[in-house]
């Protein structure tokens, strides 16, 4: 059989190869670009709902849609720094319905300040998001997605256990304040979106441990040999993940002044949507909470203007698959150059 790349023949080839300046200059383009591209179609889509739909741009509008997105913005925070270390967790959804079981037994069965409470649930979430997936994963090397599957099933099992698959009201004029009220103007669940954004963003950033999470998710092997501790690099950001779920569950039990053991099951799958929209790559080792925020932005943008267009939620759920489909496909690209695909539709068979 004829060898195809003993010729001059480049069709069907991988032309990083043979012009690695030429691929490195494309993947440093998509790099830096995908945060830039999703912004703009943020814009764009603002654009356009903004001049279709008279009532978008009005200020309470604009409140809603960004109070809105307060549950899922914490949790696809969290999600973000589990990506950049190369897993994922499935179990976010179901560590937010308990934690808001959780906040129900502080509050009323222990007796605590509803501060008090709010504080300890997030902690202790994150305490066992630390001792299940963290030590799971990080000490003991089980793989991510049987390990938080296996915490999805447990923590949902749960909550079904303490709450007998009923909702807990939960009534307290602190939570009341949380959900609908604001500072100069400023809801306070946008308040509370800024300043997780802005400690994850420094997080990330500027400590030791945001360039160990970006060292231990692009080459795991090569960080441990360089003696940073893998273990508990992946046990904190396991924590973190479990206490923004934790957090988006206090804005829920705020909004809607209960714990519902139905909260959190497809929420999971908005998170991963935002995160991987703004650019953070499953790999590991790239991203950041700039584009996740962006992402967040751009889904929640799409779901109230198809909201106040009258379009079915459904074609929300479409366009959101579509997108994130898209976003994977720019990931391939960036990580493996334009010349990865390589489909030939109408090619000659070689013979055997």
């Amino acid at each position: 059989m004829t060898d195809i790349q003993s010729g001059p023949r480049t069709e069907g080839r991988d032309l990083s190869a043979t012009d690695p300046h030429l691929s490195s200059r494309v993947r440093s383009f998509l790099a830096h670009s995908r945060i830039a591209m999703i912004a703009i179609g943020l814009v764009l889509l603002i654009a356009y709902f903004a001049v279709t739909q008279p009532t978008f741009t009005t200020e309470a509008n604009i409140k809603t849609l960004l109070t809105s997105v307060s549950i899922l913005w914490m949790l696809s925070m969290g999600l973000t720094f589990v990506l950049i270390l190369g897993g994922f967790d499935l179990s976010i959804g179901s560590m937010m319905a308990l934690s808001g079981f959780i906040l129900a037994w502080f509050y009323h069965d222990l007796g605590f300040p509803i501060f008090v409470a709010c504080v300890a649930t997030v902690v202790l979430a994150g305490a066992l998001g630390a001792l299940s997936n963290g030590f799971l994963i990080g000490r003991l090397r089980a793989s991510f997605m049987v390990v938080t599957l296996g915490t999805l099933s447990l923590f949902r099992g749960l909550v079904n256990l303490v709450s007998g698959t009923e909702t807990k009201a939960i009534n307290s004029g602190f939570l009341d304040g949380m959900a609908f009220g604001s500072v100069v103007g400023i809801p306070i669940p946008v308040i509370m979106m800024a300043v997780v954004f802005f400690a994850a963003w420094w997080v990330l950033r500027f400590t030791h441990f945001g360039r160990d999470l970006y060292a231990v998710g692009g080459n795991f092997q090569a960080a441990r040999l360089a003696g940073i501790n893998t273990t508990r690099v992946t046990i904190w950001v396991y924590a973190i993940c479990a206490s923004a779920a934790a957090l988006g569950a206090v804005l829920q039990c705020a909004r809607v002044a209960a714990a519902s053991p139905q909260v959190g099951d497809t929420i999971m799958f908005d998170a991963a949507a935002a995160v991987l929209l703004g650019g953070t790559a499953l790999r590991g080792g790239s991203g950041g909470v700039v584009g996740t925020a962006i992402g967040v932005l751009f889904l929640g943008t799409l779901a109230n203007g198809l909201a106040i267009s009258g379009v079915p939620s459904y074609w929300q759920q479409i366009l959101s698959g579509l997108i994130v489909a898209g976003a994977a496909v720019s990931e391939i690209l960036q990580r493996e150059g334009l010349w990865s695909i390589n489909i030939r539709l109408f090619s000659r068979r070689e013979p055997h």
